[in-house]
């Protein structure tokens, strides 16, 4: 059996970007601010910690401030999953390679985000399913000193398991940096007619659809 490690955002969903532009400026607003992020910064800060989001318009700020703000915006989508849910979606053809995988192999999940959004935006793409207790995992890795990230929850998974292979897929250098305690063969991906980060993989793809060579 092999373990396939999935990052969430940008890989098995997509519209995100939209969603945290959206929020992101309802929080400056709600806070008493002028300054607004554009869609222009939205698409550059993607993949970023969201308190990355304000440093970059408000960087007179403190960092606490900016984790305020960050708090906000995850505070917002917990309380108002319809209106972020307007805008995520699933990614085509995800819901066809998780049911294939998960016929034959094991599959987790683990996102930097908190546990409450993980939960949600699961059930946003109803992918719930194929990450029960035990497989999804919330790196909460948005704070600079976070010391639960993917690798210490990825070691803590891994530990006395043993996989005929470890398939990692991710659309980040932090999501490729798994395979250094993994091993395994790692996929990078990104959303059709984007260009991928810079970063090593062992595999670059534009469609979920090529994992099932790994199937």
């Amino acid at each position: 059996m092999k373990l396939f490690v999935w990052d969430y955002h940008g890989i098995l969903e997509k519209g995100n970007e939209a969603a945290a532009f959206y929020v992101s400026n309802l929080v400056l607003e709600k806070f008493g601010y002028k300054e607004r992020l554009s869609q222009k910064d939205a698409i550059n800060l993607y993949g970023r910690k969201w308190y990355e989001y304000f440093e970059h318009v408000l960087p007179a700020e403190s960092h606490k401030r900016h984790l305020e703000l960050q708090k906000a915006g995850f505070d917002f989508t917990a309380s108002n999953p319809e209106i972020v849910a307007s805008f995520v979606k699933p990614n085509p053809h995800a819901k066809e390679v998780l049911r294939k995988i998960a016929e034959k192999h094991a599959q987790i999940i683990i996102s930097n985000t908190d546990p409450r959004s993980l939960d949600i935006y699961l059930k946003m793409v109803d992918i719930q399913k194929y990450f029960p207790n035990g497989a999804s995992f919330a790196a909460q890795a948005h704070t600079r000193d976070s010391k639960r990230n993917k690798i210490s929850i990825l070691k803590d998974y891994l530990a006395g398991k043993t996989f005929e292979d470890i398939i990692i897929i991710g659309d980040s250098p932090s999501d490729m940096e798994l395979k250094e305690i993994a091993g395994g063969k790692t996929y990078l991906y990104c959303h059709p007619g984007m260009k991928h980060r810079d970063c090593e993989a062992d595999q670059k793809i534009h469609d979920l659809r090529d994992l099932l060579a790994e199937i």
